[in-house]
């Protein structure tokens, strides 16, 4: 029986702590969330009933600086999830570097069901009823599925009006005006791309220190997946299927991206864009290419699908894409998985920057910002490649070592063990 996204998080864990030979007292630490709190929130319709969603926020470990982590709105939002997700950001700050520990919050719901102001009131009624757990030095949120800049913007005025003053410098992935930060909107995408490019030399895909002449395949047309089509477009890779929920579109020569952004504009979806052949949702994952990016949601690699895999190179770009199952399956192919924890962290990278530049009311270019971005991911991809060469181990479960070692040692620092 396959286990669920949670229970696959934690042995994922334990295998890392093991491999390290840390003390079980490390694992007793991480395996659950220092917080978890369960939110109903009624809020009023525009047909003036009153209907209750509910919503989480799990905070798991605070040992090396404030909570961080995203909130998503979506209907396949659980319990188990989020908390999955909340381990995640744990790792992923750990992995790359950051002063952050891991959150991550949500609410069950189709944001595309609801109004503007409903969307609007919802928001706001989440960061009211989490307000007293959250803030600059506590728990710090930012966009995630579903979520953007308007609802960032919406949460941080709803907490200044509590508070009776500004408190930009409590959440990232705002608008610019707002204490927002240059580069924050395609930040993961372009992370996604930089780390694509190192593993591509690394592994032998390519001499190039970009991807050009690459074939790409990308699961997901988001904010993410759209991001990294179009900076794997700059790199020099041929995109050659793309998807989206409703379906997608495949061309072995390439796909014209500036049509397909163009048609998704004017239709939303961009399965029956008139471009290649229709595929399916899942169609990029076993399309032949040299990289594949899934960039849609968790457990889309499975050990159903796993031996169909035809890419030479996975880059992670969702969070949780490949179950442990469908890893292994992979890792026995020698087909590389560059992880989530590493290959999305230009989202949480540049949200710190946000940060940063907050609590210092000063801002930087965005060629700083890109800069800065590119040397973090580059220097945390050579700890991982270096942990993956020495231990022998899938790239995953390298990530997992160097982000556990850092985090035990900030613990026997800090006393907690």
């Amino acid at each position: 029986m396959a286990l669920g996204i949670y229970e696959e998080t934690q042995r994922a864990l334990q295998r890392a702590i093991e491999a390290l030979q840390l003390p079980e007292d490390v694992y007793e630490h991480l395996k659950e969330p220092q917080r978890v709190l369960t939110i109903n929130i009624p809020i009023r319709m525009d047909d003036g009933r009153i209907r209750a969603f509910t919503g989480f926020r799990a905070q798991h470990s605070n040992v090396l600086g404030p909570y961080k982590g995203g909130v998503r709105f979506h209907t396949s939002v659980t319990l188990e999830e989020v908390k999955a997700l909340s381990v995640w950001m744990t790792l992923k700050c750990s992995v790359v570097g950051l002063p952050f520990g891991g959150a991550k919050g949500g609410i069950v719901v189709d944001p595309e069901q609801l109004s503007a102001h409903e969307l609007e009131r919802l928001s706001r009624a989440y960061i009211r009823n989490i307000r007293e757990f959250v803030g600059f030095d506590k728990d710090i949120p930012a966009p995630d599925v579903n979520t953007n800049e308007q609802v960032m913007a919406w949460m941080s005025d709803e907490l200044s009006q509590l508070e009776e003053r500004n408190v930009f410098n409590t959440l990232t992935g705002k608008p610019l005006l707002l204490g927002g930060s240059q580069g924050r909107k395609e930040a993961t995408g372009l992370g996604v791309v930089h780390v694509a490019e190192l593993a591509a030399r690394a592994f032998g895909l390519t001499n190039e220190p970009s991807l050009k002449g690459l074939r790409v395949a990308i699961q997901g047309f988001g904010n993410v997946g759209s991001e990294a089509a179009r900076f794997c477009a700059q790199s020099g890779a041929k995109v050659v299927a793309i998807s989206d929920e409703k379906g997608g579109r495949y061309d072995p020569d390439g796909l014209d991206l500036p049509s397909l952004f163009a048609y998704r504009a004017d239709q939303g979806s961009i399965a029956a864009a008139p471009l290649g052949q229709a595929i399916g949702p899942a169609g990029p994952l076993t399309l032949p290419c040299d990289v594949l990016i899934p960039a849609a949601l968790e457990d889309q690699i499975t050990a159903d699908n796993a031996a169909s895999v035809q890419a030479r190179l996975v880059v992670e770009a969702a969070n949780g894409p490949t179950t442990n199952e469908a890893a292994e399956i992979l890792f026995q192919r020698s087909i590389p998985i560059v992880p989530d924890i590493l290959a999305n962290a230009g989202g949480v990278i540049v949200s710190y920057f946000e940060w940063v530049q907050d609590l210092e009311s000063y801002f930087w270019a965005r060629e700083d910002v890109i800069d800065r971005l590119k040397r973090i991911l580059t220097d945390a991809f050579g700890r991982v490649y270096a942990m993956y060469e020495r231990k022998a181990v899938d790239l995953r479960h390298a990530a997992y070592m160097v982000a556990v070692e850092r985090l035990a040692e900030a613990m026997q620092l800090r006393g907690w063990y």
